[in-house]
């Protein structure tokens, strides 16, 4: 069945983790100022489900996850090609105008269904090191967007633009931002996180400082985005101790985490530095070590070289280590706000603006007037029915 509308409909493919999906619903919330019809393409995982629950004014709809792993290559095929096959059928009932895939073998399959329907593909590449499914993908869309500088030396027709990050990060007074997490407005925060999912290296590294940070950092709360594995453990640690702390399993509200925090510990995916820089806060970055390419690494690497971040990778790292680096943003005010400027720079607040505008314009010239672009930048969304 055919589905008629003025209003070009662009599926975004940007499941598998919050990585990926919150800069693609951040260039979701452009194209539907910019009079698009968006369609998220999601994979199964909790995280994904969990994130998308909130979210108004665009269709939702999930597809099998595919990624590869330890060589499981039949596996692999076999969820590639039901995935296309969905993504077909899904297409087949209105084609989109535009692909765009945010990363992951989740992406792949979309780009290559809405190719079949005559769509325009694009892909953004947030991390430094460009995954094997953007690697691979950039050689069939019509132009790649890229996070950081020298990824552009990476891939084909790549234009660097920044990670999109939603507009609900803004560096602002973190007092509110504490009370409506349970913490006190006045005392300073230290903030934890692994990504969305929480990370076992950094939650053992920080149960193991806790005394010395109870020591050297008085007066001072923490905020720690366990994960659900490691949550009771993380939580007890800090009751144990008598620490005023808030320990979440997922949180949906990283804007209001981050806007609480004085300094971070974090990982270093793209996604979350980018949220870090639209926040101007300070951060250890402690890179996953099996990141794919080791692409965490060059991430944070590229911002503690610019003295945007502070990076101590997981190898190495002690309690010791990790208060040599603390200390200085906590204790030096001219340090903090040194390194504040410094993350700051890396923010691009148009990066989703940019996608959205470089996509209408292909658009239009593949479309000419058969659709209306004309709807109001900053227009109210309508809400639509979520079927996922």
């Amino acid at each position: 069945m055919s589905h008629r509308s003025s209003k070009p409909l662009v599926a975004i493919a940007c499941g598998g983790t919050g990585g990926h999906l919150f800069p693609g619903l951040a260039v979701a919330g452009e194209l539907r100022a910019r009079g698009c019809e968006v369609l998220a393409l999601i994979s199964p995982k909790e995280v994904d489900q969990e994130a998308v629950k909130g979210v108004d004014g665009i269709t939702v709809h999930t597809l099998p996850a595919v990624g590869m792993t330890d060589h499981r290559y039949l596996q692999f095929f076999k969820g590639f090609w039901q995935s296309y096959r969905l993504a077909v059928r899904l297409f087949r009932q209105r084609p989109p105008q535009a692909v765009l895939a945010m990363g992951g073998f989740t992406s792949a399959p979309p780009v290559h269904a809405g190719r079949k329907f005559g769509a325009a593909a694009f892909l953004h590449e947030s991390n430094t090191i460009p995954g094997r499914a953007n690697g691979w993908l950039a050689r069939f869309v019509h132009q790649s967007f890229v996070g950081f500088p020298a990824t552009a030396q990476r891939l084909a027709r790549a234009q660097v633009v920044g990670t999109p990050v939603r507009p609900q990060f803004r560096a602002g007074e973190p007092g509110e931002s504490r009370r409506r997490l349970g913490l006190k407005a006045e005392r300073p925060v230290l903030l934890v996180m692994g990504g969305s999912q929480g990370a076992t290296g950094i939650n053992e590294l920080v149960i193991a400082s806790l005394d010395f940070l109870k020591e050297r950092l008085p007066g001072w709360q923490f905020a720690h985005l366990a994960g659900v594995q490691d949550y009771e453990k993380v939580r007890a640690a800090y009751a144990a101790r008598q620490l005023d702390a808030v320990v979440w399993q997922f949180l949906d509200r990283m804007e209001c985490a981050l806007g609480a925090a004085t300094v971070a510990i974090s990982r270093a995916g793209a996604s979350s530095q980018a949220e870090l820089a639209a926040m101007r806060l300070p951060a250890v970055l402690i890179p996953f070590p099996f990141a794919a390419g080791n692409h965490q690494y060059f991430n944070a690497r590229a911002f503690a070289d610019t003295g945007a971040a502070s990076l101590l990778e997981q190898k190495s790292a002690t309690p010791a280590r990790l208060l040599a680096l603390l200390e200085p943003l906590a204790h030096d005010p001219a340090a903090h706000a040194r390194m504040a400027e410094a993350v700051g720079q890396w923010h691009k607040p148009d990066a989703a603006g940019v996608i959205a505008d470089q996509m209408l314009a292909r658009l239009k010239q593949l479309h000419g007037g058969q659709f209306n672009f004309s709807a109001v930048a900053g227009a109210r969304l309508e809400s639509t029915t979520v079927a996922t």
